[in-house]
């Protein structure tokens, strides 16, 4: 069979995609190639003026789909809440596309550690806030990474233990991945026809790479432009978890590559430690009291 492209995403005219992030890197490839296949697209940014700059180079492209910016900053509870409160009508897929990796230490606006607040609180608040509206799935971008992860339900805000940003991002990419999986067996527990799915670019050149603040950008710019593959690829394993007709709920989807690092999007597996039940389940439910906001499957 032929390895799975862009060209590949059946016509989405007539849905509603939320693609947090979307002003640049996997984001705006996702964006951009669901617009070009017909959907409406709304750019959940935190900064309007590069959303709008990223909705101006959509349309120049010419696909038939349209385009909404709106203001989301993830590290933000009450802009979290802001979006949701203003977003109308059904949403038809979700895509938590965003997210920061390595960065130094420091809090978001409610206190918890940048990378997990951002990463895996804003949104499963996000989640939460429109799950009442969402028709079809949720696709959660998760990472390589997450083998280096562990979840220390104790402590998932860094205030017990020296800060690591390596094993930071890595523990948050690993909560995004299991709640995930959490969120898929309360769709099934609750009948809904909703499904919930993850994703990983395998290691793609984004500005993630440059946002360190530290010699390793350096190094990471030198890697992206030997070993990385770009963007256009690296946004194939969402779009394939956000478009496919018949994807099953629960499926992790990545390259088809070695180790995963580059490819196409093909179903692939995760770490022991990702399918702890237990722990899946205690990590929504801090999630849920952290944010104070419950993500309610009816």
């Amino acid at each position: 069979m032929a390895p799975w492209t862009s060209a590949d995403i059946p016509d989405q005219t007539g849905r509603t995609f939320v693609v947090t992030g979307a002003n640049s890197g996997l984001g705006l490839v996702a964006a951009t190639e669901l617009v070009a296949h017909g959907a409406h697209v709304v750019l959940a940014v935190r900064n309007t003026d590069k959303g709008e700059q990223a909705a101006a180079r959509i349309a120049a492209d010419g696909g038939p789909g349209t385009t909404a910016v709106e203001e989301l900053d993830l590290s933000d509870l009450a802009s979290v809440r802001k979006f949701a409160a203003r977003l109308d009508g059904p949403v038809d897929v979700l895509i938590n596309n965003a997210g920061l990796m390595a960065v130094p230490f420091q809090r978001t606006v409610d206190g918890f550690e940048m990378q997990f607040g951002t990463n895996v609180l804003g949104h499963v608040a996000l989640t939460g806030l429109l799950l009442d509206r969402l028709t079809d799935r949720v696709v959660t971008l998760s990472s390589l990474a997450h083998r280096l992860g562990s979840i220390r339900l104790d402590d998932l805000n860094w205030e017990r233990r020296r800060y690591q940003r390596w094993l930071a991002y890595g523990q948050s990419k690993l909560a995004d991945l299991m709640v995930a999986y959490e969120l898929e067996r309360r769709f099934v527990a609750a009948g809904s026809s909703l499904r919930s799915m993850a994703a990983h670019p395998g290691y793609s050149a984004t500005n993630l790479q440059s946002r360190t603040e530290s010699f390793q950008d350096t190094v990471m710019g030198v890697l992206n432009r030997i070993v990385a593959q770009g963007p256009e690829m690296g946004a194939l394993p969402e779009l394939y978890a956000a478009t496919v007709p018949d994807l099953p709920g629960g499926v992790y989807i990545g390259p088809d590559g070695p180790a995963e690092s580059w490819g196409h999007p093909i179903p692939v597996g995760s770490t022991a430690a990702s399918h702890d039940r237990d722990v899946q389940k205690a990590l929504l439910l801090a999630c849920e009291e952290l944010t104070g906001v419950t993500v309610a499957v009816s």
